[in-house]
């Protein structure tokens, strides 16, 4: 979504994932804590590191944990009846709203690729140039400053094949044309869009409309670009690259680009990581050697054991031009390579720009790059190279409320040749063991990481973590086997997203009522689990969108919504409700906040292509589930949600 600017920006902020964890390696330090309700107490009483700037930006001390004499009765400012249905048939919106299923997969991108779409008989060359699968992100980019057209940036996570093919084969069984369609239905998809009087309509004509896939050219940029880790069989000189794969969040830069994800990379590779020679530590702190996909058996790209260094081109921040077609995407390097979730850039007070990025797995970190240089407004061009010259640092969460940015540097502390590092691509391409060694804070699933445009704060998205021992535990991992997953808001010291220390705040603790933390006032239907997603919309109300709650509290997943200050602060509200098994996905709002989008990715996950759980969004018998794009809006033309 595109926001109006907050006082500490220069630009407008355009704000905005799943397969499960069977890889996650623990690692980072392992600091005991005290439990739950001693770290809340000691969280209050040091609240004073905050300052009277970063108080004023967070408002009143969170209900979840000091909830004044009259919170009971505090008011949410949205004013939409809340969808109470816990598990319906199709997308549900509150009344006087509606949901618009847009973009379906294998819908064509192209006004020449026909319209008709049977997926029993999907050749490869028509998946390239149809709506890819599993839709994650989707970022809005309006053209000519308009709310009523934009362009739609939607990614592409994964596939499953027992819901795309008759017969419902496992992955490892599909036959080599079926596996350049799936290959195909990842990366991304551009379309331009536009509201009209019933709702909104794709132009399948429009020259922008575009279509990447991991066989799409692409370039190496930053630190890493030529290095000799960088050099593989694809790319002898580690900057002429191909593709993009899993990509998971993503978001919209102050300058209209979109940032890409590349997420759970090792799934997609075949081959044992300790056969991989130098690289054999690397792949395997990155989880490599239980893959979901099989495309090595029929493309050596694919496979770590014949190729050890194709593994390197992947697991970065992607930037790709929308407005421009042919433009190549850039990897930018110096934001690291792990498991990344998505990508919120905040243009700081002084120009400079900082980005965040969550390490979506089990005991992994929280990451903030900022720029060397400063944004621009209007030089276009300029800003484009921002993310490639810059400081990466990893949290540090503190009991006494404070976030220490440890510094990811080639040279400093243990980041030397002594312990394999280099150069700072080595660092950069080892993200996780450089911050592994500096003592970053191991959290329970770090995915989406947005700034509040209202407010200059940080909201860190945490899903879940079973795997979490009471031995295990830190101020802000404060659960063991922790099913429901958190909320963690950050704090800038007046403002300023490039000092080296923040303080922390715990927003909210998901889960039923008896082991969550929740505002008093909230409903039963206000209770959610596994935060995956998040966006802000033009008040700074913040909606929240969730994987996994089907599965931990047998309700569907979908967005909540509540203010992130005054007294209605943490009070969440249901939204919508997914179909069967779905998980939300990529929220965002045009600039006017009178259209919403989402993804619903994987609906009836759980099934099979001849026998499915669901049929959504079609509802037809020879048409399986399909991940779909929605649009909801008012049906009076008013403010979603309002």
């Amino acid at each position: 979504m595109t926001t109006k600017p907050s006082p500490s920006a220069r630009a407008d902020h355009p704000q905005g994932w799943r397969i499960e964890d069977d890889g996650d390696i623990p690692a980072g330090s392992r600091r005991g804590a005290p439990d739950f309700y001693r770290v809340a107490e000691a969280r209050i009483s040091r609240r004073k590191f905050l300052g009277a700037s970063a108080a004023a930006l967070t408002g009143i001390v969170s209900a979840v944990f000091a909830p004044g004499p009259n919170a009971a009765r505090a008011q949410a400012s949205a004013g939409f009846a809340e969808v109470r249905d816990a598990r319906p048939r199709s997308v549900r919106v509150p009344d006087g709203h509606r949901a618009q299923v847009l973009l379906r997969w294998g819908d064509p991108v192209f006004a020449d690729e026909p319209a008709a779409f049977n997926p029993a008989d999907l050749s490869p060359e028509s998946q390239a140039r149809r709506f890819g699968y599993n839709n994650d992100f989707v970022g809005f980019i309006p053209l000519e400053n308009s709310s009523r057209r934009g362009l739609l940036a939607v990614n592409h996570e994964y596939t499953e094949s027992h819901l795309m093919w008759p017969g419902s084969p496992k992955s490892d069984a599909i036959s080599p044309r079926q596996m350049r369609a799936e290959i195909a239905a990842h990366g991304m998809s551009v379309v331009e869009i536009e509201r009209t009087r019933s709702g909104w309509r794709v132009l399948r004509d429009s020259p922008r409309n575009r279509r990447i896939t991991p066989e799409t050219p692409t370039v190496i940029a930053g630190p890493a670009a030529g290095h000799s880790r960088m050099r593989s069989s694809f790319s002898p000189d580690g900057i002429q690259s191909r593709g993009t794969v899993n990509n998971c969040a993503g978001g919209i830069t102050p300058w209209g680009t979109v940032l890409s994800g590349e997420e759970n990379i090792q799934s997609h590779f075949i081959g044992d990581p300790e056969k991989a020679g130098d690289e054999a530590e690397n792949l395997k702190r990155l989880g490599f050697g239980n893959p979901r996909h099989f495309w090595g058996k029929h493309d050596p790209r694919w496979d770590c054991e014949k190729d050890s260094r194709a593994p390197n081109h992947f697991g970065w921040i992607v930037e790709a031009d929308p407005l421009d077609p042919n433009s190549v995407p850039k990897k930018r390097t110096a934001l690291g390579r792990f498991r990344h979730e998505g990508c919120a850039v905040f243009v700081n007070g002084d120009g400079r720009v900082a980005a965040y990025t969550g390490d979506d797995a089990r005991f992994e970190y929280v990451y903030r790059f900022v720029s060397a240089g400063r944004f621009r407004p209007g030089d276009r061009a300029r800003n484009m190279t921002l993310l490639d010259d810059g400081e990466l640092s990893a949290a540090r969460f503190m009991e006494d409320g404070s976030v220490e940015w440890l510094p990811l540097v080639h040279g400093r502390g243990p980041l030397t040749a002594e312990n394999g590092f280099g150069s700072q691509a080595d660092v950069l391409l080892e993200a996780r063991r450089a911050a592994d060694l500096l003592g970053a804070t191991p959290m329970d699933r770090p995915e989406d990481v947005e700034v509040n445009p209202a407010t200059g704060s940080v909201f860190v998205m945490l899903t879940n973590n079973t795997k979490r021992k009471p031995d295990g535990l830190n101020a802000a991992n404060p659960r063991a086997a922790n099913a429901f997953g958190h909320i963690v808001e950050m704090v800038p010291p007046g403002g300023d997203h490039g000092a080296s220390r923040f303080g922390w705040d715990m927003f909210i603790l998901a889960g039923p009522r008896d082991s969550g933390r929740y505002h008093p006032a909230t409903t039963e239907a206000g209770l959610f689990a596994n935060p995956d997603n998040c966006a802000f919309d033009n008040r700074g109300r913040i909606w929240i969108a969730t994987d996994g709650a089907y599965k931990t509290m047998g309700i569907a997943d979908g967005v909540w919504v509540c203010d992130a200050t005054g007294p209605g602060r943490a009070l969440t509200r249901r939204f919508l409700a997914t179909p069967p098994e779905a998980e939300l996905c990529g929220p965002c709002f045009t600039p006017d906040n009178r259209s919403f989008f989402c993804a619903v990715q994987h609906p009836g996950e759980g099934g099979a292509y001849d026998a499915p759980t669901t049929r959504w969004p079609d509802f037809e018998e020879d048409m399986p589930p399909r991940p779909s794009v929605v649009a909801v809006f008012r049906e009076d033309g008013g403010i979603v949600g309002a």
